[in-house]
Parts: structure tokens; C-alpha cells; sequence
């Protein structure tokens, strides 16, 4: 391992723009800023909110604890710091973390248009597509300024509401298209995924028959498939019954040499991004 060593809040995230640790070990009495508040600044980046930062102190209040995992501490250990277990809990921690980054890279190579809000509405994270579509909504936007595009702004405060369920979707109309921002279950406390996709139906079916040989009505259903609807949605939209629906799918699968809807959206997404 190699420790980089801060001596001061201000003085770690200053070290933190200059490099990215695979883990934070966080004292929470330091001159200045002190651990709590250095870790709250830490998790509102959205480069570093993924690293985990393990609180070792002296303060053996339980509301100290409280008050290290509130502020996006991982794990709170006390001194006198028993050196073996310290070194498991880092293990322990590192895999975690490692799993859920290799997870992010899984949805950011299938083309996954996601991004994570909290429930004031600030941006935790977006994959490298999310990125590109908001990029293209707002030619100044820049994930760093940590909050959507102002003309998704509202749309998104609506899927924020306490009783929004996993599935829920709203749209906004801009120029020559429509942004559909559709509500994900998230596994994080506070978190909520949303994935957004570019409604551009005339010029992507287009697109799919063009580069997959696909019949009109086969390129719309896998159209919307890559968007996330179910069958009976698709049905709806396209005014045709989910059982016809299913039997388009089951073209699809043959004609692009594809076993599972999820393939079948990578090569939709794969497409369309061209």
C-alpha cells in the first residue's frame, strides 16, 4: 500500500485534486475542517464520491458514529486502533467499492444512459452516454456543475417525489426532440437512478433498418425496447398486442443473432450512437 498523508481537511482535499486514493482513512478531530465536514465535501464530488472513507478516532460517542456514516462514512473504528482488524475492514471495503465501480464500467460500455440524483436533486454521478446526451441539451452544461440541465430541471424534481415508483417516466419537449427521464430502482439510501433517452423516433427507426436489415415495424419495437418498455407498453404505443409484440422480438433475436432483450438493446444503443 502507499499512504499519501494529510494533516488537515483543507490540506486533504487539496491532496485530492492532485490524486485519487482507492481509500480514505478519516480522523474526525483536525485543525480547520474537521473529518465530518471533509467527507461531506468529499461524497459532493462526483469524481470522488465513489472512494469509501473509514473514520478511525478517538471520539467513542455513538452519536460521533452517527454523525461519520451520515456524512458518507463507510465504516467508524475507535482508537486504540487494533491493526488487524483495521486491515480487514480495508479489505473488506476495498471489494465493495471495487464491485460497485466495475458495475458502473458494465453499464457504462452497455451504453447505459444513466444518472444518479439525491433527493435535492444534485448530481451524484452520469455514465459517459448520459454525459453526451446532456452535452448535446446544453452546449454549456458540464457534469461538474453537479445538477441537470436547466431544461430537465423540472421533469426531474417531479420523478424525485417521495411516492415516484421504479418505471415512472416523464418527457420535455426540446426543438426537433423529446428527453424521456424514466425513474430506476437504486440500491443507495437517497439515491435515485434515472435513465434518459433521446425520443427521436422517425430518424432512429431509420437508423436500425438501415444497419440491422430489420422491417420497419421490427426496428420500432426495438426501438422501444432499447428505451426500457415492456411489452405491453410497446403494445400500447404501437397499437398492436403484446403478443404480436413478443413475435416481432423473436425476428429481432434471429435476424441480429442475439439471445436476450439485453443484447439486443446494446446493439440498439450501439446503433443509434453512431
Amino acid at each position: 500500500m502507499t499512504a499519501l498523508v494529510a494533516t488537515s481537511g483543507e490540506a486533504a482535499l487539496e491532496l485530492l485534486e492532485h490524486a485519487t486514493p482507492d481509500l480514505i482513512l478519516m480522523d474526525a478531530v483536525m485543525p480547520g475542517l474537521d473529518g465530518f465536514a471533509t467527507t461531506r465535501r468529499i461524497k459532493e464530488d462526483p469524481a470522488l464520491a465513489h472512494v469509501p472513507v473509514i473514520f478511525m478516532t478517538g471520539l467513542i460517542g455513538p452519536e460521533h458514529a452517527v454523525e461519520a456514516l451520515r456524512s458518507g462514512g463507510v465504516d467508524y473504528i475507535r482508537k486504540p486502533i487494533i491493526i488487524d482488524e483495521l486491515l480487514a475492514r480495508i479489505g473488506v471495503h476495498l471489494t465493495n467499492a471495487r464491485q460497485s465501480y466495475r458495475s458502473r464500467l458494465a453499464l457504462d460500455v452497455a451504453g447505459g444512459t444513466l444518472v444518479a440524483l439525491d433527493r435535492a436533486g444534485r448530481l451524484l454521478w452520469c455514465t459517459p452516454q448520459a454525459d453526451t446526451i446532456l452535452s448535446r441539451i446544453d452546449a454549456g452544461w458540464s457534469k461538474d456543475s453537479r445538477h441537470l440541465p436547466a431544461a430537465l430541471q423540472d421533469a426531474a424534481k417531479s420523478l424525485l417525489a417521495e411516492d415516484t415508483r421504479p418505471g415512472h417516466s416523464v418527457r420535455e419537449t426540446l426543438d426537433d426532440t423529446e428527453i424521456e427521464l424514466s425513474a430506476l430502482r437504486s440500491e443507495r439510501p437517497g439515491e435515485m437512478l434515472i435513465r434518459i433517452a433521446e425520443i427521436r423516433e422517425g430518424a432512429d427507426v431509420a437508423l436500425l433498418q438501415k444497419h440491422t436489415g430489420l422491417t420497419q415495424r421490427e426496428a420500432e419495437v426495438l426501438l422501444w425496447v432499447s428505451y426500457g418498455k415492456s411489452n405491453r407498453t410497446i403494445s400500447e404505443i404501437l397499437g398492436i398486442s403484446p403478443r404480436t409484440v413478443n413475435k416481432h422480438l423473436q425476428q429481432i433475436f434471429t435476424k441480429l443473432g442475439v439471445e436476450t432483450r439485453a443484447a439486443a438493446t446494446a446493439l440498439a444503443v450501439r446503433v443509434i450512437a453512431q
